[in-house]
């Protein structure tokens, strides 16, 4: 293996699954400006998800619509004549 080529600034962060509110310690290099203070009374530096293994459907065996940004409605905003036409 090569020497000196992994980073060596290692801390506990904290991830949070945004879907579904669940939330993990676990080491990490990522660097981040918002914090978080869990049960255990600590500060931890938080990075945000939009999906982890509590709310992929790989994991879960269910089927979730995962709309962060308002794609769906985005999409049925801009094509809603379409959709009417269709109906009638």
């Amino acid at each position: 293996m090569k020497k000196d080529i992994h980073p060596k600034d290692y801390r506990l962060v904290a991830f949070k699954d945004m879907s579904n509110d669940y939330t993990f310690v676990t080491r990490s290099t990522a660097k981040t400006k918002e914090t978080i203070v869990l049960e255990d009374g600590i500060e931890y530096p938080l990075i945000k998800l939009e999906i982890s293994y509590t709310s992929h459907p790989f994991y879960t065996g269910k089927m979730k619509l995962v709309d962060t940004a308002g794609r769906v409605d985005k999409f049925r905003n801009r094509y809603q004549k379409h959709l009417d036409m269709k109906q009638q």
